[in-house]
């Protein structure tokens, strides 16, 4: 197809009530109107319960430890006592609707935080979407972590109520379960309470590392990991306040570096992992550091959430996690995966991998009444809008090209046309190099393919969405450089 040239200020109709607009002032940072929200995700959000929250917070926490090496037999105490009651929590909300809960074991061998092998169970519950069972299945994956420790990672019978590391985290994912369990999606929605973050993310890695094997299109995962408190060790306060940790050029790095010295464990996992560099790599070469799925995923996040729950700011970093620290996102993100970490925005100290005491007037421990279960609500409020809106976009453009074979001030893209059968359209978007999020787009007719916007290629970066007649829109496409 010829590529058309877009005139400034030109609107394009989808004959969907979608108006395109590229103009100056949209180069200059000043984005056009979004869609309406869609009321079907408010419907869902009010759904969300912090009352069930600090219900299932407290009861995670009267366990008395969920370490990883804990009670499994016990019906009231240890991690087997908990796995239990989450399974029925989730299949409680589970009848009479098409929400699948499994429970995921495994046996983890002795390692440097686990003296023996040990059974290690993920409870997972399962929304399948319209794409299930095709070859190309979306899946959206959303986690917490259920196991908790106390100071010493060993101490698999000392107290370790774990109410925000990661009960929180935890009883999200199963509010945001029971609150979408009814609703139709195209993508599969994956809720997830892993085990053994822990001792190594555990759990999360065992899943990822099955996906990964049997080829699963896993688009997007989150982890949510200590989100119970807006209050910080130093008496910050900011309920509306979230952070988003989302960067996918570090775990590439580390499959170039694993490519040199052949670290791989397996003939099978070189081949995955080559296959990802074939993947990845072009688009960090290209100068997409910034754009690899995880930060696409990250900005639709940031937009989405702070579009549904109106004040809520969501500080968007451009790192894996914190430093010191990792959460059950990593393992996702070292497979090539999309993946990332809501986390709160201040954390105390005190109130993570503590035991339980009082010294000088300072009470440490993690503990429930240090848990805001409105805060955490939010929270979940956030992933979910994220997850739905996600889950009802078509499939990520393929093929994305910027062409760069001739010297010019315009910029011509072009890609595979899509056969979702959600498509209604494609929208371009672009933004300045320094800026985190898109700041301009044109909406483009589904039958239309190619087009060439009067910006320059050499000062913004671009991206390639496609949409739903509602405007739900998938991550971002970053175009490869056609240079012949």
């Amino acid at each position: 197809m010829k590529a058309r040239r877009l005139p400034l200020g030109l609107g394009l109709g989808l004959g969907l009530g979608l108006m395109a607009l590229a103009s100056a002032a949209l180069a200059q940072g000043v984005s056009q109107a979004p869609p309406p929200p869609d009321a079907r995700v408010f419907a869902m959000m009010e759904r969300i319960s912090a009352e069930r929250i600090a219900g299932h917070i407290r009861q995670l926490a009267a366990f008395g430890t969920r370490h990883t090496a804990s009670d499994t037999q016990s019906d009231t105490r240890g991690i087997g006592a908990a796995r239990r009651w989450i399974e029925k929590q989730l299949r409680d909300c589970a009848q009479g609707t098409p929400l699948q809960v499994t429970m995921d074991a495994f046996v983890e061998p002795p390692g440097p935080r686990l003296r023996e092998a040990t059974e290690l169970v993920n409870v997972v519950a399962t929304l399948p979407g319209a794409s299930a069972g095709t070859p190309r299945e979306r899946v959206l994956v959303v986690s917490g972590h259920y196991d908790s420790r106390n100071g010493d990672v060993m101490d698999a019978q000392g107290e370790a109520p774990g109410a925000n590391d990661d009960a929180s985290g935890t009883a999200a994912v199963m509010e945001m379960a029971c609150a979408m369990a009814r609703g139709r999606f195209d993508a599969t929605l994956v809720f997830m309470a892993v085990a053994g973050e822990e001792q190594g993310l555990l759990g999360a890695r065992h899943w990822a590392r099955r996906a990964r094997q049997q080829g699963l299109n896993v688009e997007a995962m989150i982890t949510n990991d200590i989100i119970g408190s807006p209050r910080g060790d130093a008496g910050q306060h900011d309920p509306r306040r979230l952070r988003l940790f989302a960067d996918g050029l570090d775990p590439l790095l580390r499959l170039l570096v694993d490519a040199r010295s052949n670290s791989a464990t397996s003939a099978d996992e070189q081949r995955a992992n080559e296959a990802l560099r074939a993947r990845l790599q072009p688009i960090a070469l290209a100068g997409g550091s910034e754009d690899l799925p995880a930060q696409q995923l990250g900005r639709h996040l940031k937009a989405v959430g702070e579009r549904y729950l109106s004040g809520f700011h969501i500080e968007l970093i451009q790192r894996r996690d914190r430093y010191l620290r990792g959460g059950d996102h990593l393992p996702f993100l070292e497979r090539g995966y999309a993946a990332v970490r809501f986390s709160e925005p201040f954390e105390n100290f005190a109130h993570q991998h503590q035991n339980l005491r009082t010294e000088n007037g300072v009470v440490y421990g993690d503990r429930v009444e240090f848990t805001d279960p409105a805060y955490i609500a939010n929270v979940a409020r956030i992933n979910l809008a994220g997850l739905a809106t996600l889950a009802w976009a078509p499939a990520p453009v393929r093929d994305a090209r910027i062409d760069a074979r001739e010297l010019g001030n315009d910029t011509t893209l072009s890609w595979a046309a899509s056969t979702d059968p959600q498509l209604a359209g494609y929208r371009v978007v672009w933004r300045r190099s320094e800026a985190q999020m898109w700041e301009g787009s044109a909406l483009l007719p589904p039958e239309q393919t190619r087009v060439t916007l009067p910006l320059s290629k050499d000062n913004l970066v671009f991206g390639v969405q496609a949409l739903t007649a509602q405007g739900h829109a998938s991550l971002a496409s970053f175009p490869l450089p056609l240079t012949r």
